[in-house]
């Protein structure tokens, strides 16, 4: 009988290592927990065949799993099954919903696997605003504490950048909800918003005259934007990006992970991935497991302060 035992169990570990050895041997889904159209997404498009291709050809679909502030995509990740076929596309909002009480989603609920890329935030205005420039919009917010709008997705990156100004500049905001950039961008085109968070793959349409840049948050002025001022050169002492990387639930094998890590290595020196980044204003800054476990530990930090700072801290 022990020796029956013995031989079953060895055929279940056989089996159990060759499924591990085949993998991948069916489609990975990416969830994006935001709409189509937005930044997350438009960045994580053209990872997908990227990814797809480092991982011999494999299909790799992205998911837009939207709502709550990116909490239902959050949700289905952390509860899919840990087996190297569900990844999870995120940003620094997982820190700051979690954070502020929005989602009970953290990054610990997860296996890092990359960072992939960033992307440095600008002060995105209406055309139908009647400044043209930050100085403009800040003497403005003064004389009327709580008037301007903002469209933000409450708890996110898009919600703690004008919260960092708010606070360095000595304003105050008034914030209007959107689940993610797309139903932000529908807004301030049609002028139903002051403000909101954008960035460089905006600029045709500032160029159209459709919107306007005020500041960027970056260190230095960005080459594409020589006219248009950081936030510290206007005494608004502000630094700010979004970054993007996959995640795993929670449990995934080790040998998948160094798998995946593998395959984002490679997808992140594409060719083709580097330069619709730089159409849209983003570095490509990739980060293997180690590097983006540590990344994730700081940024949580970093977001856990800026909670409290922000008189936001629920948890």
């Amino acid at each position: 009988m022990k020796v029956v035992t013995a031989a079953v169990a060895g055929l279940a570990l056989c089996a159990f290592a060759s499924v591990q050895a085949a993998y991948p041997d069916r489609p990975i889904k990416v969830i994006v927990p935001w709409a189509a159209g937005g930044d997350t997404d438009n960045i994580f498009r053209p990872f997908g065949p990227a990814l797809q291709k480092a991982m011999g050809g494999t299909t790799v679909v992205i998911a837009n799993i939207g709502g709550a502030s990116g909490t239902v995509g959050a949700r289905e990740a952390k509860g899919s099954p840990p087996d190297g076929y569900t990844l999870y596309a995120v940003h620094d909002y997982i820190h700051s919903t979690y954070y502020i009480g929005i989602s009970d989603v953290n990054y610990t609920d997860f296996e890092p696997v990359c960072l992939i890329a960033s992307t440095p935030s600008i002060v995105t205005a209406s055309p139908k605003t009647k400044w043209n420039t930050m100085k403009e919009m800040v003497a403005d917010a003064k004389a009327h504490p709580g008037q301007i709008s903002v469209g933000a997705t409450l708890g996110s990156t898009s919600h703690f950048f004008p919260a960092l100004i708010e606070k360095a500049a000595g304003i105050k905001f008034k914030y209007i909800s959107y689940d993610g950039l797309a139903q932000r961008m529908n807004a301030i085109l049609g002028g139903h918003i002051d403000l909101t968070d954008g960035n460089l793959t905006q600029k045709g349409k500032v160029d159209a005259g459709q919107l306007k840049f005020l500041a960027t948050a970056t260190e230095k002025r960005s080459p594409e934007l020589p006219n248009v001022p950081t936030l510290k050169e206007l005494g608004i002492n502000v630094e700010y990006a979004v970054s993007r990387g996959l995640l795993a639930p929670k449990g995934t094998p080790n040998d998948i992970l160094t798998k995946l890590e593998g395959a984002c290595s490679q997808a992140a020196k594409d060719p083709g991935f580097a330069e619709s980044m730089r159409k849209q204003g983003t570095d490509v800054h990739y980060l293997d497991r180690k590097g983006y476990a540590s990344f994730l530990k700081d940024n949580d930090t970093l977001n856990k302060n800026l909670a409290r700072e922000l008189g936001l801290l629920k948890r």
